[in-house]
């Protein structure tokens, strides 16, 4: 069996692919288990999961979900972001839907301002700013949610950076402005209350939104999960893309000996195309046959299960 819990998509936020071709290549990969899981959307989540059955692929209703928390004894309390996700939950759910149609009105004005600090800079360099008819062609690639990757794209066909990662590591960074933050009590109690589970994603990510902004010790992250998350999450992300070995095979034992759902995903924007790469046990996908969850037994490190 193969799974990949964690794609993400053009419809729904910063996929580089539409669902039509997201899910063909799927099938042709021969994923059995799948889930689309945008940031702050479930837009796409109806045709994703009318397309799974089309290609007779089992679907599980996801999100991406941005948290920000200030824990008091790291980073001298400064706020930090980290990544959850939701599966299994009511897509029609109130509250929920409510909640991401304010998270992605406000990435429009976070997109506004940010654009306005990149101009700051542009005017340092003697380039032409952005205008407003900039914005609008921006906007006018952006299929699902506004962000910063749009942004990006962007700069790269006016040819100010090379590529994608060039336009962060000039720009992007420097002149990021804040999401509207979301609570991991909040965002717990969003989830829950549609009826789904929620997951820590990529916790020991080196290159992304993680816990190694506070710490890359494992026993000082789990401790950070014990004393700050245990009452809000369902789960841990064990398998992804940048995980080594031994940091799945850590958070896999660490979510045994608390009760907690594991799950696992490419995190595929596809650049490059990493759907179905990631070694993801069958009993991730048997945990979500039955309520409450399976809790999913004795992983081995090359992420099979006995």
């Amino acid at each position: 069996m193969k799974i990949d819990l964690h794609i993400h998509s053009r419809e729904g936020s910063d996929g580089r692919w539409n669902l039509e071709d997201i899910f063909a290549e799927a099938a042709r990969r021969g994923i059995d288990v799948i889930s689309i899981t945008d940031h702050d959307s479930i837009d796409a989540q109806i045709s994703a999961a009318g397309l799974a059955e089309q290609y007779g692929m089992r679907y599980i209703y996801g999100v991406e979900l941005n948290v920000t928390m200030s824990p008091p004894r790291y980073k001298e309390g400064k706020a930090v972001s980290l990544d959850f996700l939701g599966y299994g939950f009511d897509v029609k759910d109130e509250a929920l839907v409510d909640k991401l149609r304010e998270l992605r009105q406000f990435r429009q004005v976070r997109a506004g301002r940010i654009l306005s600090n990149i101009n700051a800079e542009l005017k340092k360099e003697e380039f032409p700013e952005f205008s407003q008819a900039d914005l609008e062609a921006i906007e006018a690639t952006v299929d699902g949610v506004f962000g910063r990757p749009h942004i990006a794209d962007y700069m790269v066909t006016r040819g100010l950076v090379r590529n994608r990662q060039g336009a962060f590591d000039k720009y992007l960074v420097k002149c990021d402005v804040p999401k509207m933050p979301l609570s991991l009590e909040e965002a717990s109690g969003l989830v829950r209350g549609a009826g789904g589970k929620l997951v820590l994603a990529h916790p020991s990510d080196p290159n992304g939104t993680s816990l190694v902004a506070l710490s890359s010790d494992l026993n000082e992250q789990q401790r950070i999960v014990v004393d700050l998350m245990l009452g809000d999450i369902d789960g841990i992300e064990c398998w992804h893309t940048r995980h080594t070995p031994e940091v799945t095979e850590a958070y896999a034992r660490f979510a045994k000996d608390h009760g907690l759902m594991v799950t696992g995903g490419s995190d595929c924007h596809q650049q490059p195309l990493l759907m179905g790469e990631v070694e993801v046990p069958g009993c991730v996908a048997e945990q979500f046959l039955e309520q409450p969850f399976l809790q999913c037994d004795d992983i081995s490190r090359n992420g099979s299960s006995r």
